[in-house]
């Protein structure tokens, strides 16, 4: 497949007339075809400069989302989810909510093999809220996967120095 062929559903990269969006909108996510299905291989964002309003006080929340999943067909085309994700800027919700909605969009979107979103947020009244949402597909390797990882994910958790 060429380049050309490859990017003909993309537009969003490279258009310098990109409409920032700024309420929660799924339909920016744009996806491309996966060259390397016959691999598995994880793709991993970070997102350091996620915001959201609280639902109740619309005070802002900050936070870090992890995005890790590995592909099947598709992949997700990094502008699209840079625009996804802006748009929950000023979208009411609880942490957790937006975490679980983030996963269950981008499982929609690809129907990946595996995918984990963990979303890091800074304290807000001496609390921070670290969700975690992850997606193994079922009948497959990937769902013993994902019940592993979401029991392991946090037996580690780092030394909280850096909010």
């Amino acid at each position: 497949m060429s380049q050309q062929e490859e990017m003909k559903n993309l537009s969003l990269l490279g258009n310098k007339e990109t409409n920032y969006i700024f309420e929660y909108q799924p339909e920016v996510l744009e996806s491309f075809d996966n060259r390397h299905v016959e691999n598995d291989y994880f793709i991993k964002f970070n997102c350091p400069e996620f915001t959201s309003l609280c639902p109740i006080t619309a005070q802002p929340d900050f936070a870090t989302i992890y995005i890790s999943y590995i592909p099947d067909k598709l992949c997700v085309e990094s502008k699209s989810l840079k625009l996804y994700l802006f748009s929950y800027r000023n979208h009411g919700d609880f942490h957790e909510n937006c975490i679980n909605t983030i996963g269950k969009d981008l499982v929609n979107l690809l129907d990946p093999r595996y995918l984990e979103v963990w979303g890091k947020f800074t304290p807000r009244g001496g609390i921070s809220i670290d969700p975690y949402y992850n997606y193994g597909r079922p009948g497959t390797k990937y769902e013993g996967l994902a019940e592993q990882r979401l029991f392991q994910h946090d037996l580690y958790p780092e030394k909280i120095d850096n909010r």
